[in-house]
């Protein structure tokens, strides 16, 4: 059935039905977080008042603090080593070891987060064993190594979110930089560019919509993961999710709706100033070629 005019009124329906169906959810927390009521499913009145304790709630606080700074170093860490990655794939052919180094960068992204969380814990406890962590007789170099691993904590948590990330980033670059034309960057070589210059001048700026989709993914990823910091946190290192998962036991309240408001808040503002941002450098890019075009043909 159709209305005559654009898609489909079925397709329109299928449409609404879908985005109801992914959204809903969203909103229900949402207003329940106005909620009078400590109960979450019954409205008791429009209050405030789950905000209030929500900002006097210190633990929470430094739970969501926590969660916040390890999301941006991953996904800034991620993001550059993913951009390496997918650079050395997309870019320098065929080497010996490639069919290696591509599984051994994107395995994070397909293996089970248990197994990667249970092979790095493994791993940081055969480092503080190596390193000697708790003797007296332990180098410089040793007591830096214990100090970032020795204790599970925010660092070991930043180490195994940047390892699974980088995958994502390194998928995002490498399809990225296989759809531009090099002959862009060929042109730039040959006009005597030194190929560091030549990246962060020309691949840079083309590959930015990868970077910045790669990096908003990763701060996802992270600020998201459980199972993954189950395994690489400690004593005095819990993240959001884990705080979230262990108030369920005692019973939800509306000041988990409140937390979970101000950060839907946060990342809507936060993709639609990065979607401006990227159209008007897509635009400003445009132009710039149009009138390069135009004068070459002048």
């Amino acid at each position: 059935m159709s209305n005559g005019k654009g898609m489909p009124l079925s397709n329109k329906i299928y449409m609404a039905l879908g985005f109801f169906f992914l959204y809903a959810p969203i909103v229900s927390l949402v207003i329940y977080s106005f909620n009078e009521s400590r109960l979450v499913t019954v409205w008791g009145g429009f209050s405030l008042k789950w905000y209030q304790a929500l900002f006097n709630d210190s633990a929470l606080l430094a739970s969501a603090s926590l969660s916040f700074k390890i999301a941006f170093l991953s996904a800034t860490l991620a993001v550059v080593l993913g951009t390496i990655a997918g650079l050395v794939l997309a870019r320098f052919g065929r080497f010996r070891g490639l069919s290696l180094f591509a599984g051994m960068t994107t395995a994070p992204m397909v293996m089970p987060e248990v197994i990667v969380g249970l092979s790095m814990l493994l791993l940081f406890v055969a480092l503080q064993s190596a390193l000697g962590c708790g003797e007296e007789s332990a180098g410089l170099l040793a007591r830096i190594g214990c100090w970032a691993f020795g204790e599970r904590g925010m660092v070991t948590i930043w180490i195994g979110h940047t390892t699974l990330c980088m995958a994502y980033v390194s998928v995002l670059v490498q399809s990225r930089l296989k759809e531009i034309d090099q002959s862009l960057e060929d042109a730039a070589m040959d006009l005597g560019c030194p190929p560091f210059k030549m990246f962060f001048v020309i691949t840079v700026p083309v590959i930015s919509q990868a970077l910045v989709a790669g990096w908003m993914l990763s701060f996802t990823l992270s600020l998201d993961d459980y199972v993954l910091t189950a395994f690489l946190s400690g004593p005095g290192s819990t993240t959001m999710p884990q705080w979230i998962f262990s108030s369920i036991r005692l019973g939800l309240t509306p000041e988990i709706n409140a937390l979970a408001t101000i950060v839907i808040a946060m990342v809507t503002v936060f993709v639609v100033v990065s979607n401006r941002l990227m159209l008007s450098a897509q635009a400003k890019r445009d132009k710039a070629m149009q009138m390069a075009v135009a004068g070459k043909a002048g």
